[in-house]
Order: structure tokens, then C-alpha cells, then sequence
């Protein structure tokens, strides 16, 4: 009988750290960040993934392929006024975001379909606008990815990379 009331609470033990460990948070938190350059609103919504300890650029990150810019959906960048990306206008509107990153340089894009799962379903030939922007080493490791909207430019920050677009 007590090893049957042993088994029992064990049993129990078990079922409680499973449902538990069943709703830890994700390790990719949804994030959005607002900001104004000029008289245009920015929104850029993206899902913030933490290095964890992985080599990130050229390895989680392939070099030469188009990349989400974030984790699970694809990140949207939305404006509410035209603005100018790198010299290139940029009608307003909401758009998938894509980094198409290399050891050198980064191509940003500004895709018509905003609504997509990952990169999974990329066609190159919605592309609204793409530009190339050199990365910099970061002074800081981010451990989650950030974008961040500063006076004149947006800037993608994680691991040891910041990935800054000059926006007028």
C-alpha cells in the first residue's frame, strides 16, 4: 500500500512540473516600437529572439538569404507618411521587413505582402523598396534582438551587430 501511495504522489509530482514547464513564456517575445522621424510614424512589430548563447550572423542568421528580421512572423514596418530610406522614397504604408545579410553589408527590404509567416513565403518581385547599408560592430552585445527609432534612422540591434537605416 505504501508504494502504491509513493507511485501515486510521484505520478501527481510529475503532472504538476509538466504543466508547469507547459506554460513558461516564449523565448521570443512579440514587441513593438513606435517613434517619429520628421512628421512620419513609424511602427515596426517584431518578435524579439535572444542569442542564447548561439553564433548568430553567417550561422542562425545564414549570410546571403533573405531573413525575417526577427523570429516567427515576419517584422512589418509601417509608416503613415512617404519617407526617404537610404536616398530612396518609401510610399506610406505597411510593409514586411526583410535583412538580406552578408559578412560586408546587409540589403534592408520593404516587401508589399506584410502579412507572412517568416520568410517562407518570399517573392522577391513584391519588393516595394530594397537598399544596402553597411552594419557595425556593436559597442554592447544585445542579448535581444531591438529595433530602436531615433531622429533619422532605425536601427536593428542584436548580438554584436547594429544594422542602421538612415530615414528622412
Amino acid at each position: 500500500m505504501r508504494l502504491l501511495k509513493k507511485i501515486h504522489h510521484l505520478l501527481i509530482a510529475f503532472l504538476i512540473i509538466n504543466s508547469l514547464n507547459a506554460q513558461e513564456k516564449p523565448t521570443s517575445t512579440k514587441e513593438v516600437v513606435t517613434g517619429k522621424i520628421n512628421d512620419a510614424t513609424i511602427t515596426i512589430n517584431y518578435g524579439s529572439p535572444s542569442v542564447r548563447a548561439r553564433e548568430i550572423w553567417g550561422k542562425l542568421v545564414p549570410f546571403n538569404q533573405v531573413w525575417r528580421a526577427g523570429a516567427n512572423d515576419a517584422t512589418t514596418f509601417e509608416t503613415d507618411k512617404e519617407i526617404t530610406v537610404e536616398g530612396s522614397k518609401l510610399p506610406a504604408g505597411k510593409y514586411s521587413f526583410f535583412v538580406l545579410p552578408n559578412d560586408k553589408e546587409c540589403i534592408i527590404i520593404f516587401n508589399k505582402e506584410a502579412k507572412q509567416w517568416g520568410a517562407y513565403k518570399y517573392k522577391e518581385k513584391e519588393d516595394q523598396l530594397r537598399v544596402t547599408v553597411k552594419q557595425k560592430v556593436a559597442k554592447s552585445k544585445a542579448e535581444k534582438l531591438a529595433y530602436t527609432i531615433d531622429k533619422n534612422t532605425i536601427t536593428l540591434s542584436w548580438d554584436n551587430w547594429d544594422i542602421p537605416v538612415s530615414v528622412k
